[in-house]
């Protein structure tokens, strides 16, 4: 007997990414809101229709947005914070509150609100603001146009709605007073109208996503979940609804679902398949199951016999009626579709699936779901495939192998600890206090993306693109060095994508040529395919940096990317420990920072911005993985002199949980991302007693906004009441890759002057 599939989320940005193309030319005010929306209902069309001909029976919608879900969650509450309420067009108001506005013609100046990784993935998500007495009301403007647009395309869709208790769980309150899950009870109501008029519409069902599920709960949240969801079930009109889990298994928490009164329940079989004999013994018999057996977060091609097993294990328990077939969440954290990958290899290709590769094996599953022992080409090519990359010797280096199994304590230590080192490198160095710096990138212009794609279609020969890469780096040195900021960087011209650009000069990393992945907004990442043990070719960047140093007398920071984040933002293996693989390549930039420290190199930055985003979700696992990622760290950057310093950088998360660990990894001078947040996270650095160096991001660099000297000035002194004026750096939020010459200019002359500032205010005081 067949069964039915079905599809939690699909990719957003298109083949081409012609959803970024359209809202970038939005912005840039070179096309209209209509022509941007005509791009995204054309996107929307062709998705659906791709997987109605692949034969999945269940299709979504309202999971596609034109910036991220979470924000369009809280717009269609009516939880648009004040500061933004003067905007009088929806549309205007819709992206300021993702990325600030600024337009004095107007009068707006208005800083963005917060983002942050959404669970243990590198999407980022916008934060939603409440506040105290916040009154929440329903815009379905959006959900009923597509439900609409779906229908036109010969689509019955089934509407992807935001939990109510995972958006209070992902909110913030406003001053940071209270807790969201406290506006549960004004929360409701919204959620009934909104289920009330899709069953006004005739909608069967809804996908209600609930992935807070999967974490530890407090007893405030095991308490919001149980009034919540017991409160949807009994909603007088509403369509049925499917209860959906992903990136974990629910363990204490699966009484809470199966107790909900709901009519159906996902979950994610990939990460926890062993959460299945408990989810088939709770369910009631009133609830069907979505089983989530190929996997929605990489890009390996699934064994269909394993995940068949699944499938009729459930199928024996509850019935082929009840079992849908499904990815284990939505596909929106893999690229579109391997066809349009021509320069991979084909015996690396065949290992792989995309968004559309993904929706044929699930379609695969469902049409052999009821079979004892499933049959047919689908079946055979997977397991053909899987066999073959097992035996392929291209996974397998026994030098690496060995070089890891030699690793000892004594690689894992600077020679002294941080106090001397810090006199070493004042002595060295003598920077003022609040010295000045950037994360590492400068504008990626269009005039610098043409020479690079010229040269890699063979159109620009190396010399004079090497030239051309020369000449940025020294205008941007030369620029730093006028604006007066005390240690530079060269501006990474010659990098693609601060992952990509390391593996592709590294062994057992392949590259795609348009595996995009939405990473926020119209930002798009293209993850490499870390499919074998990992050695450096040979020096990476130490040619460039050698250059950038000569170009001055301020310090040049050599900058590389971290092993947790290299693992994090790439597709890794999945036939060993993670922490192998992070191991081998935290060997390889071992090689390279001694190599800098060599060339002359007085300062190296070893980026890790995806360390929080690595934490498993649940508190009984991060100790062994905060272990492993310290070790790796430490193993990457432990081999220089005293006097060398090293800096990492870290973003876009809370690092209060993990503090204990940043601050075993011993960097010299951590930067982090605080300026949305108006420094709330130094509150934590204060009390846990963090005791290096610290820079506390004072520019949004996610933002076209340029922060007055006055903002910055403001910023810098809350961080002086958290830490020592002599251990605070002062610097952008992140890279400036994004952003704009012009803009860049202003805001880095705005932080130079409020750092300046700031010393003599302090000086003055002293």
């Amino acid at each position: 007997m067949k069964l039915r599939s079905s599809c939690l989320g699909f990719p957003r940005m298109g083949a081409d990414r012609e959803l970024k193309w359209a809202v970038e030319s939005y912005w840039s005010s070179k096309t209209t809101a209509a022509e941007m929306q005509a791009v995204a209902a054309r996107l929307r069309r062709k998705h659906w229709t791709l997987m109605k001909a692949a034969g999945v029976d269940v299709i979504p919608s309202n999971d596609f947005s034109l910036y991220d879900h979470a924000l369009d969650t809280a717009v269609m509450l009516g939880a648009v914070p004040a500061r933004f309420r003067g905007i009088a067009e929806p549309l205007m108001t819709y992206f300021a509150m993702a990325r600030g506005m600024q337009d004095r013609k107007i009068g707006v100046d208005v800083p963005a609100m917060e983002m942050t990784k959404w669970f243990d993935t590198n999407y980022h998500y916008i934060v939603p603001e409440l506040e105290r007495g916040q009154r929440f009301d329903t815009d379905t403007s959006k959900l009923l146009s597509e439900l609409t647009e779906a229908r036109d395309a010969g689509v019955e869709p089934r509407p992807v709605l935001l939990g109510p208790v995972s958006f209070l769980m992902l909110s913030k309150m406003a001053g940071g007073s209270g807790s969201p899950l406290e506006l549960l009870d004004s929360l409701l109501p919204a959620y009934e109208k909104l289920l009330g008029t899709l069953a006004d519409q005739n909608v069967a069902w809804v996908q209600l996503d609930e992935p807070c599920l999967v974490l530890d709960l407090s007893s405030a949240a095991n308490s919001a979940y149980r009034r919540a969801l017991r409160a949807v079930a009994a909603f007088a009109r509403r369509p049925r609804v499917l209860l959906a889990t992903y990136f974990g298994p629910l363990r204490e928490n699966l009484t809470l679902a199966t107790g909900s009164g709901l009519d159906g329940l996902h979950v994610d079989l990939v990460r926890s398949p062993e959460q299945l004999d408990p989810v088939l013994r709770a369910l009631p018999g009133s609830m069907v199951l979505s089983a989530g057996v190929v996997d929605g977060r990489n890009v390996w091609r699934a064994d269909l016999t394993a995940a068949h097993g699944l499938v009729r294990r459930a199928v024996r328990a509850l019935g082929a009626e009840r079992v849908l077939v499904a990815p284990s969440c939505s596909l929106l954290h893999v690229p579109f579709d391997l066809q349009s990958e021509t320069g991979l290899d084909e015996e690396l290709k065949a290992w792989l699936a995309f968004a559309a590769q993904k929706v044929g094996e699930v379609v695969a599953l469902a049409g052999q779901g009821g079979a004892d022992s499933p049959t047919g080409r689908p079946f055979e090519a997977s397991a053909e495939a899987i066999a073959r990359r097992k035996a392929s010797p291209r996974i397998r280096n026994a030098a690496v192998r060995r070089r890891v199994a030699a690793i000892d304590e004594s690689m894992l230590r600077r020679g002294s600890a941080y106090e001397r080192r810090a006199a070493e490198q004042q002595k060295r160095f003598k920077l003022p206090r609040f010295p000045t710096t950037t994360i590492g990138s400068f504008p990626q212009t269009a005039e610098v993306r043409r020479a690079r794609s010229a040269w890699r279609a063979g159109k620009l020969a190396d010399a004079e693109y090497q030239n051309f890469v020369r000449d940025e780096i020294r205008r941007c040195v030369e620029k730093q060095a006028a604006w007066g900021l005390d240690v530079l960087v060269h501006g990474e011209f010659e990098r693609n994508d601060m992952v990509e650009f390391f593996g592709e000069q590294l062994e057992g990393f392949a590259f795609t040529s348009n595996g995009w992945v939405q990473s926020y907004g119209s930002r798009c990442v293209k993850p490499p395919i870390l499919f074998g043990d990992v050695q450096r070719r040979g020096p990476m960047t130490v040619d460039i940096a050698r250059y950038a140093q000569s170009l001055a007398k301020q310090p040049v920071k050599g900058m590389l990317t971290g092993p947790v984040t290299i693992l994090q933002w790439s597709f890794v293996r999945d036939d060993q420990p993670r922490a192998n693989t992070c191991q081998q390549v935290a060997l390889a930039l071992r090689d390279e920072v001694t190599d800098l420290e060599a060339a002359g190199i007085s300062i190296v930055q070893v980026d890790e911005p995806a360390i929080r985003e690595g934490l498993p979700l649940r508190n009984d696992e991060r100790a062994g993985y905060l272990k492993d990622a310290v070790q790796a760290f430490r193993l990457a950057t432990s081999g220089v002199r005293d006097s060398t310093q090293i800096h990492t950088h870290m973003c876009y998360s809370e690092f209060g949980p993990i503090l204990a660990a940043i601050a075993d990894m011993d960097a010299d001078v951590l930067s982090i991302e605080t300026s949305r947040s108006r420094q709330e996270l130094l509150g934590d650095f204060a009390s846990q007693g963090y005791p290096n160096q610290v820079g506390p991001g004072v520019y949004d660099i996610h933002s076209p906004r340029v922060p007055p000297v006055e903002e910055m000035v403001s910023l810098m002194e809350r961080a002086t009441r958290a830490l020592p004026a002599e251990r605070l750096w002062v610097n952008p939020d992140c890279g400036l890759k994004t952003r704009g010459w012009t803009e860049v200019e202003a805001s880095l002359k705005n932080m130079v002057q409020a750092a300046r500032q700031v010393r003599e205010s302090i000086q003055v005081r002293a």
